[in-house]
Order: C-alpha cells, then sequence, then structure tokens
C-alpha cells in the first residue's frame, strides 16, 4: 500500500516535523510511504499534478492556520481526479472542530485528533485490512478519530497521550539529505505548564520528555549532518532546570556551528542557569523566543497568563549586556480588555529592553482555544476563516488595528531588518516622545504617501525617512542625516556605488582628506593602514561623506561634538571581514587641500 504524507509549508526553507514523527513510526509496517513536501506560494494544480503522478494509494495531510486554505483547494482539485482516493487529514487546525470539517467538506473521509502516530499506523494497518479482504475499513476500532459512516459522522474512542515519547522512532533517523538548506525544526518535549487562553498548548495537561540519551542523540546526528539551524519546539523549554541545562551544555560541547532557538519563558530563568549562559555559550549559537504578549496585569488576568514582567526584565537585559545570546521578543496586539492605549504602553515597556527583534502579532481567534470560546464576553469580531485574525472588540476598534499594524510595517522595516540602528536609537530616545510614537507617525505617513502599494529598495528606507522626518520640522536634522550616513555605509559588505546623497566631496577634498587619513595611519585598523599606504588602494577601498558630529567619539562613549566632520569607511573585501572606519576634521582635510 503506497502511502503520501503532505504538507504545505509557509516557506521552502521550511521542514515539517509532524510528517517525519509520522513517517518514523508508520514506515516499519508500511516501506511504501514517501513524504512530499509543497508550500503555500505553490500553484495549486501543480501540487495536484505531483500527488496525482505519485498514484498513492492513500493521502494524509497536515494541517495548520497557515496552510488549510491552500490545502483545502488541493484537495478539492484531487478528489475531482481520484475520488476514489481516501484523504486523511490531521494537525492542529482540524482537529478542535472536526465535526465542523467533516460537514463543510465532503471530501475529507478521516480526521485524526490530537497526537497522531499511534492513530495513523493504526488507521493505515485498517484500510490494508481491509484492501486485503475487500471489507470496508474497520475505522471504528481506530480510536481517536472522525471518520464518515455512509451519511453520518462518527467520532472514535478517545485516545489517550503516548506516556513513553521514546517509543516513538526518531524523525531524524534517514533521509537527512531532505534537510539541507532547511531550518530544521525539534522538540525534547511535548505539553505545557502553562494555560495561556489563546495557545492550544493551554489545551494538554502536563509536560512529557523524551530521555537526554535520545535527544542528545538525535541533536548530534542533526549537527554532524551540517544542518544550520535547529529551532526547538517545545513551549516552555526551561521549566525543568536541569534537563534544559544537560541540553544547553550538550550543544555547548557539540555546536559545530549550528544556530539553536528556544521558546524561553524569561521570568522563570533561574539565576544560576542565565549565569551558567553567559559565561559558557559561545557568541551567536543560542537564540531565545520570550513572549511578553502584554505588560497589562488585567488582561494578564483574564488569559490565565502568570508572568512577573520585573523579573523578565531582569533576565532580558542580563542576557543582553552579555552580547552572547540573541532575543525575539513577541508581543500580541488585541488580547482581552487591552485598549490603544494600553497597548501602546506596552509597546513601550518591552520595546525599553530594546531586544535584537521584536515580533508584533496580532491576536487569533484558534479553534479549541478559550479566548474563542469566551469571545462574545469582550466583543470580539474575527474572521470566519484561517487565520481567524480579530478584526476588532469592545475596547479597540478595527481603526485602532490598523493603527497597529502600520507601526508593525515600520517595525519589521526597520527596527527588525537593523538598516539603521543608530539613527532609530537617536530617534527613538531623543526626537519622539515615545518608540511607539515613532513607528505609529512614519507608518500613518508611509500610508499617506501610497508607499504600501509599491515596492522599495534599500536606498528607498533611508530617503523616505528622510523625507519623513523633514515633513514633519524634526529638530537636529543635520544629525540624524549624519547617524543615517553612518548606518548606511556601516552596513554594506562592499564599497557602494550608489549613495543617496547629494553633498559629496570633490575631487580636491578627496585628495586633502587622503592626506588627513594617511597622517593618521598609526591610529587604524592594520587592514586599514597597510591600504592607506597606497593612494590607489586606499581609493578603491574606501568612502568618504560629510557629517555633523564626531560619530567616533559618539559610538565609543556617547560624547556628542557637533562640528564639520567627514567620516571614511574602509572596505576590506575579504569575506568574513567587517568594515572599519575613522573620522576626520574638514578644516584638517581643508588645510591638506590648500598645501
Amino acid at each position: 500500500m503506497k502511502i503520501l504524507l503532505s504538507t504545505l509549508n509557509a516557506k521552502f526553507i521550511h521542514s515539517s516535523l509532524a510528517l517525519r514523527y509520522l513517517r518514523s513510526y508508520a514506515k516499519p509496517s508500511f516501506p511504501d510511504l514517501e513524504i512530499a513536501e509543497y508550500t503555500i506560494n505553490d500553484v495549486t494544480l501543480n501540487i495536484v499534478s505531483d500527488i496525482y503522478k505519485r498514484r498513492p494509494d492513500i493521502v494524509a495531510f497536515s494541517c495548520y492556520i497557515w496552510n488549510i486554505r491552500e490545502t483545502i483547494d488541493v484537495i478539492s482539485n484531487l478528489k475531482k481526479v481520484r475520488p476514489d482516493l481516501p484523504v486523511i487529514l490531521g494537525g492542529p487546525e482540524v482537529s478542535y472542530d472536526a465535526d465542523y470539517w467533516m460537514k463543510q467538506h465532503p471530501e475529507f473521509d478521516v480526521i485524526v485528533l490530537g497526537e497522531g502516530e499511534q492513530t495513523f499506523l493504526e488507521l493505515m494497518q485498517a484500510y490494508e485490512e481491509a484492501r486485503r479482504t475487500g471489507q470496508p475499513p474497520r475505522l471504528k476500532d481506530v480510536a481517536g478519530i472522525v471518520y464518515r459512516e455512509g451519511e453520518h459522522i462518527r467520532f472514535s474512542a478517545p485516545r489517550g497521550q503516548i506516556e513513553d515519547l521514546d517509543s516513538i522512532p526518531s524523525p531524524y533517523a534517514e533521509d537527512l539529505d531532505e534537510l539541507n538548506n532547511r531550518v530544521v525544526y525539534f522538540e525534547a518535549s511535548r505539553g505545557c505548564p502553562f494555560k495561556c487562553q489563546y495557545c492550544l498548548s493551554s489545551i494538554e495537561d502536563g509536560v512529557r520528555y523524551f530521555s537526554l540519551d535520545r535527544v542528545k542523540a538525535d541533536l548530534l546526528r542533526l549537527i554532524r549532518h551540517g544542518v544550520k539551524t535547529i529551532k526547538f519546539v517545545d513551549r516552555t523549554f526551561n521549566i525543568n532546570k536541569k534537563y534544559a541545562l544537560e541540553i544547553f551544555q550538550f550543544l555547548i560541547d557539540n555546536h559545530n556551528g549550528t544556530v539553536f532557538q528556544f521558546e524561553i519563558t524569561a521570568d522563570i530563568l533561574r539565576a544560576d542557569v542565565l549565569d551558567f549562559l553567559i559565561e559558557n555559550a559561545p557568541p551567536g549559537i543560542f537564540r531565545f523566543e520570550i513572549g511578553v504578549q502584554s505588560t497589562n496585569d488585567e488582561t494578564n488576568r483574564l488569559v490565565q497568563r502568570i508572568q512577573r514582567f520585573d523579573r523578565l526584565s531582569q533576565t532580558v537585559t542580563k542576557i543582553k549586556n552579555s552580547g552572547k545570546i540573541d532575543q525575539h521578543l513577541d508581543l500580541i496586539a488585541g488580547l482581552p480588555e487591552e485598549d490603544y492605549a494600553s497597548f501602546r504602553k506596552t509597546f513601550n515597556d518591552v520595546f525599553a529592553l530594546r531586544p535584537e527583534e521584536l515580533q508584533l502579532g496580532f491576536l487569533k481567534m484558534l479553534r479549541g482555544t478559550g479566548v474563542r470560546a469566551r469571545a462574545a464576553n469582550h466583543g470580539y469580531v474575527y474572521m470566519d476563516q484561517a487565520p481567524y485574525e480579530i478584526l476588532g472588540n469592545n475596547v479597540l476598534s478595527f481603526e485602532d488595528m490598523q493603527r497597529i499594524k502600520r507601526a508593525e510595517d515600520i517595525l519589521e522595516k526597520y527596527w527588525n531588518a537593523h538598516r539603521m540602528d543608530h539613527t532609530l536609537e537617536w530617534l527613538v530616545s531623543r526626537t519622539f516622545a515615545t518608540p511607539f510614537d515613532f513607528f505609529q507617525e512614519f507608518g500613518d505617513f508611509w500610508e499617506e504617501q501610497g508607499w504600501s502599494r509599491i515596492g522599495h529598495q534599500l536606498e528607498d528606507l533611508f530617503l523616505r525617512l528622510r523625507q519623513f522626518l523633514e515633513q514633519r520640522g524634526t529638530e537636529e536634522m543635520e544629525h540624524i542625516l549624519s547617524l543615517m550616513k553612518f548606518d548606511y555605509l556601516r552596513n554594506q559588505k562592499h564599497r557602494p556605488r550608489k549613495l543617496w546623497w547629494e553633498d559629496v566631496l570633490d575631487k580636491s577634498e578627496l585628495q586633502g582628506l587622503y592626506q588627513s587619513v594617511a597622517d593618521k595611519r598609526h591610529q587604524l585598523r592594520e587592514d586599514f593602514a597597510r591600504h592607506t599606504a597606497s593612494e590607489k588602494e586606499y581609493f578603491k577601498h574606501t568612502l568618504p561623506a560629510y557629517v555633523s558630529f564626531d560619530l567616533e567619539k559618539w559610538e565609543r562613549g556617547g560624547e556628542l561634538i557637533p562640528g564639520a566632520f567627514v567620516l571614511v569607511v574602509y572596505y576590506p573585501y575579504q569575506e568574513g571581514q567587517s568594515n572599519s572606519y575613522t573620522v576626520v576634521k574638514q578644516e584638517e582635510m581643508l588645510a591638506r587641500t590648500q598645501k
């Protein structure tokens, strides 16, 4: 019996952990089982054609909010050309309203509820027996499914959780080449100890763990294969201190350049674990995703979220000061009783921590969650179809939501992309009343200009920020423009050919500047100084710009010394080598020009 396991990932670089679990569990009994991964951006007919050419006897799809619409289109068309093909669905999007899905979509034959490994294997065995005997499959004997019996929709007996997770064969025991250049998802445990009412993990009871030996063996296999990024999907990785510490130590000892991302609950991260990481973690190997969601105490109470923001802030600050671990902090707009003003405060509270990335998401009323069950209590209006994003509630209007979305767009383009960190730090700390006000005002301006409907290149981001700041009459624009030039030039890997400003140096000024830089060779980085010794090499590897204060002293000590200066950025053109810079007073340059 040929079985095809399939899903539509959000991006090509993603990989499906669920399919690999099902394959590892069922393939010993069904050797003719294969995986076919597509993306939500693939053409529906191309997916249908590929599945059709594979000639499966059974096809099963893993379903989530990000792929359910496209998956339904695929199944609907597949059934038209293969009406006899049994189609099985599983995954969080169909597990919690299975009766609804079966009634709405007669092309669905079976839905697997919840944890799927044992259920899927038994389901395949039922179909195999039916093929052998020529009788309909005895689906009622398979626990944990919803199925059709003539015109009726039936629920079989419920199935308990798998207690011994090590009984599930490793999803990464074979075919590792299929993971090349992909993000690999990994779990060391299942379940979550918390009951946040907007999250599907709140439905499960308790936390179950794979053995440390099993986890280490799987990780080592992936690391040795050369996997670049492994994302742990454990909902609260650090809930078990001893367990987490041992895995951290193992990865520190064996990482081989692989990057690991964890979902961390920062306010319960123990001090000794934090100290251990700060002291021992190699820079850039670990990345923490920390859900804050809201700093409104009443909102957190309503969604049963237990959080000490003061402790979380201390942890995040200490990690950031170590410079070893990047942090991705999450917010959710639209939680119960958090109005626009409250969300503005939440944003500013969290932005004050200056995370490397701040994810601003919008509440989605997931099937099976408590917040969806009690939607009427807070006047929620939301999309009927996936992703079920809210359109407003009793304290946050649709207009408010759209304004926050405009702020989120600027946050992504400017802060999270790290294209002009020095400039943004100046703006959010010196120019605007609060960080949120900068992102909101710029987002509103961006929409008014119609820029959301057209594309942009890197230079456009600088030009549009300058236009916004100039039109609002921003003070100290000469300093802001200097920082923008600094960010633009320092973030380039190679000497840029295109500049977005007009005040460039003429030939005689460039010659005088070269002499001034050559005079201070002893202060420059070794490779910069070496290229400065040759006029030809110097001009090939550097690019200057007028600036209004001494950026070198500003960056090193925060001292603002206004004046006429020239920034000179050096580009080594060597892989893995960063650029360097120096600052020269214009009067020194002009003196050398006159000579």
